[in-house]
């Protein structure tokens, strides 16, 4: 173990932190340093964002070549991180550091990776979770066949190394392990669903060793949810056949909802805002549960199996009010409380068809200003509202995508199949 990774805060105030949503103050504003950013909710809001920035045309900074996947990009400090599949060497899977400034690769980390009859098997699928540690970070992955890894950030060094499957008696999913790791406290919390009611194991993220595993369900895609109640915190994962709630420090099952999914497609990221929980999938629509007053047994609010169904782009919310990527419809404005649909923008925000997708994420929430990513590798600004969306401006960034990107302050980092870009925004 590297001789300056100092001890982390005690476990019961990370968790705390955590579960609020407060960022550490050693995540620099500019960072996005985990799936969706530094919350993990789609929230980047730069505090320099010009006033203008609808009439700014971005300035391509640099591309470097990378082999395939939909891992999304991380960021931390002057580094970008991102996995891949080589396209040399089909046969192993590729953590990448490289030099925001240039796209110079400053280390790289290889492990064999059996894809076997892995549908969409072009490379990893989850983000790389960056953690302060010491004077660096630790970057952890998980790799489409299971493997993950826990790596040093400023040189890759190497600090330990889990197969999933062999170790933990993990099943695969149909389109491969996709959940990033999620950090709590002293562990690393993976969606993997071990042998023997693992849905999701912690490991010591120092050591790799296993604290716990909870959960009935196999793997699903979804990335766990930690939040907080007045229950107390929970870890929330969506899984094929239930939308679950672990106590957080010992995995133990809190409830279940049954949600069986056809094809086990348990993708878009649960929301939980205002005391209520909602899920959407692609085949079954979506429901939302109140945790209410008592927060271990969850009432259905509503549900909607046919006209709000996402698939794989994660919703956000303001003010009553989430905006989700439908299927059919493009992006809706849904009231969380009843499930009433406000609008729909006829997928004139990216194409319609069997998986529609982009990434959004809130660029100035006070006003109300998103920016998304589409599946074209198109940029759009728009304005949010309950009432209506307004398009303010679309860029060309990149080649077709499915892969969440990263808004690092006034820079963005975006990946495809083929290559890494990196622009300025402003």
């Amino acid at each position: 173990m590297p001789k300056n990774l100092l001890f982390c805060p005690p476990f019961w105030f990370v968790l705390a932190v955590l579960s609020c949503g407060v960022i550490s103050g050693l995540v620099q504003a500019a960072d996005w340093p985990k799936w969706r950013g530094t919350q993990g909710d789609g929230r980047w809001n730069p505090a320099d964002l010009p006033a203008d920035i609808a009439k700014r045309e971005p300035t391509l900074l640099w591309t470097r070549p990378i082999g395939g996947g939909y891992a999304g990009v991380t960021t931390w400090d002057d580094r970008v991180f991102v996995m891949d599949r080589p396209t040399k060497d089909a046969a192993k899977e590729r953590l990448l550091c490289m030099a925001a400034a240039n796209g110079e690769i400053l280390w790289q980390l290889s492990w064999p990776a059996d894809y076997g009859s892995m549908e969409y098997a072009n490379g990893p699928r989850s983000s790389v979770t960056l953690h302060p540690q010491g004077d660096s970070v630790i970057a952890y992955c998980l790799g489409a066949s299971g493997v993950t890894s826990a790596v040093r950030g400023d040189t890759g060094e190497l600090i330990w190394q889990v197969d999933c499957a062999a170790a933990l008696g993990a099943k695969r999913p149909i389109w491969g392990f996709a959940a990033s790791p999620v950090i709590m406290g002293q562990t690393v919390l993976l969606h993997v669903g071990a042998a023997n009611q693992g849905a999701v194991v912690a490991l010591d993220r120092l050591t790799g060793k296993e604290i716990w595993r909870g959960g009935p369900d196999s793997a699903g895609y979804a990335t766990p949810e930690l939040i907080a109640t007045s229950a107390g915190p929970q870890c929330i994962v969506w899984g094929p056949e239930h939308i679950q709630s672990l106590e957080p420090t010992s995995g133990r099952t809190l409830w279940t909802y049954p949600y069986k999914i056809t094809y086990g497609v348990s993708i878009a990221q649960p929301i939980y805002r205002d005391g209520i929980l909602l899920v959407s999938g692609y085949w079954h629509g979506s429901k939302a549960l109140e945790l209410g007053s008592n927060p271990t047994a969850p009432r259905l609010l509503w549900e909607n199996e046919k006209e709000i169904c996402g698939l794989m782009s994660s919703p956000i919310y303001k003010d009553g009010t989430v905006y989700l990527l439908d299927k059919n419809r493009g992006l809706q404005a849904i009231e969380l409380r009843t499930g009433k649909i406000l609008w729909s923008d006829d997928n004139t925000l990216t194409k319609g068809g069997r998986n529609p997708q982009f990434s959004l994420v809130w660029m100035q929430e006070a006003e109300g200003l998103a920016a998304l990513l589409n599946a074209e590798g198109e940029l759009i600004y728009l304005r949010l509202s309950p009432t209506e969306h307004e398009e303010l401006a679309r860029h060309q960034v990149i080649g077709k995508t499915w892969a969440h990107p990263a808004f690092a302050g006034a820079h963005f980092y975006a990946r495809s199949d083929t290559e890494l870009v990196a622009w300025k925004l402003w």
